[in-house]
């Protein structure tokens, strides 16, 4: 492996690679390695496709470095709304909420929660195992249970939920083969894949949620602004009082459930 030791070099290969921000990914990339063979190493790993976060082993989320494991799903920008709106119900809640953090991936999410509400109670879950390792690292890990949905919850949560928030895969099977190459190779398909229409899961959700929260709690399920109008009708077939919040300047798209 030919060594890299510029800042110059590693813009060259990594714009040669198509990376659209190849100056700002270069100065990350630089700051991590404290070896050349490391930057050679990470400029080789980045340039075969491997997301920049899972490279660098973190990904900035509402100011936080978060830990990313490659394989795991990376945070992306836009769900940085849906901490936002958890975070708003949860301050709603009163002192000590009760947050889920569901589908929680590296536990972004609830990372940024407990962050901004040191005083919540913070739980979070996934089915991915790696996922759940990953999430261990940024949460406490007696709080990062593993299963399938709302099985994986220690049955003293349920009723108890003020704010359960859920970033479940909701990219409609057949859109799939369309992501990019970082998202498609390069995360767990079970991260991505929302079934036929990409509300498998918003569905499943709208069903267990009535069961795990609170009397006023609220669901947060982030969508896309194409489906958001059939997650809400998930919500609502199921008792819930939903409504669509967005935000335009991230293509972001919360839709929240109140229990009565």
């Amino acid at each position: 492996m030919s060594q890299v030791v510029s800042f110059e070099q590693v813009v060259s290969r990594l714009r040669a690679a198509g990376c659209v921000f190849a100056e700002d990914e270069a100065r990350l990339l630089l700051e991590a390695a404290s070896t050349a063979e490391q930057l050679a190493a990470s400029v080789a790993s980045r340039t075969s496709g491997l997301p920049l976060e899972q490279v660098l082993g973190w990904a900035e989320f509402r100011g936080l470095r978060i830990v990313v494991e490659p394989g795991v799903f990376v945070p992306r920008r836009r769900t940085e709304f849906l901490a936002e709106r958890a975070v708003i119900a949860a301050r709603a809640a009163g002192q000590a909420p009760l947050v889920v953090d569901l589908c929680c991936g590296t536990g972004a999410v609830g990372t940024a929660v407990a962050a901004e509400l040191p005083h919540a109670e913070v739980h979070a879950a996934d089915i991915d195992e790696a996922a759940v390792r990953c999430a261990r690292r940024n949460l406490p890990g007696d709080r990062v249970h593993a299963g399938d949905l709302d099985a994986a919850l220690p049955e003293s949560l349920r009723g108890r939920v003020d704010v359960l928030a859920v970033n479940a895969p909701y990219v409609p099977t057949g859109r799939i083969a369309m992501m990019p190459p970082e998202a498609r190779d390069h995360e767990p398909r079970a991260a991505l894949d929302g079934g036929t229409d990409g509300l498998a899961l918003h569905r499943r959700v709208a069903a267990a949620a009535p069961g795990l929260l609170a009397p006023g709690a609220t669901v947060l399920i982030e969508t896309s602004t194409e489906q958001a109008d059939r997650t809400a009708a998930a919500l609502t077939g199921h008792g819930l009082h939903a409504r669509i919040r967005t935000d335009p300047e991230v293509d972001a798209t919360v839709v929240l459930g109140t229990t009565p």
